[in-house]
């Protein structure tokens, strides 16, 4: 499981130290994609596996099916952890998270997400305002 919350900073060069707790749990190899509320999401080849297979047993005669997939997919990339832990990010995937400076590195049981730091703070700000009614919610469902 991966799970935790970490500082690093994105080089010059677009590169993005993952922790070592995350690497020794994820291999040599991950696959980045544009995820949601403007964060990169980090997943194991396995992972990234199950959620294929998931999303292609959805039907692509509806729209939204085509365009999720379309987002997934098309700005995935799969890159390789070099030998101090660090991944490549390309241009569009940085632009599209915003990342410069400080990003925040977070586990999200199966996948990592790399956040621009302070997009970060705020969205932790404004959950842990909702979080009792979050809660709730999941309550309702069976899952709290």
């Amino acid at each position: 499981m991966l799970i935790g919350e970490y500082t690093h900073s994105i080089d010059e060069k677009n590169r993005i130290s993952l922790p070592v707790k995350f690497r020794e749990k994820m291999g040599k190899k991950v696959v980045v994609t544009p995820g949601l509320d403007h964060c990169l999401f980090v997943f194991t080849p396995k992972e990234w596996e199950r959620i294929t297979v998931k999303l292609s047993e959805a039907s692509l005669g509806q729209a939204d099916n085509r365009s999720f997939s379309r987002f997934m997919f098309g700005g995935a990339i799969e890159a390789d952890i070099d030998s101090i832990g660090r991944i490549l990010v390309p241009d569009f995937l940085k632009e599209w998270g915003n990342l410069k400076g400080k990003v925040s590195v977070v586990g999200v049981q199966s996948r990592v997400e790399i956040w621009n730091d302070k997009a970060w703070t705020a969205y932790k700000k404004g959950v842990e305002g909702k979080a009792g009614a979050l809660a709730e919610k999941l309550g309702q469902v069976g899952v709290l």
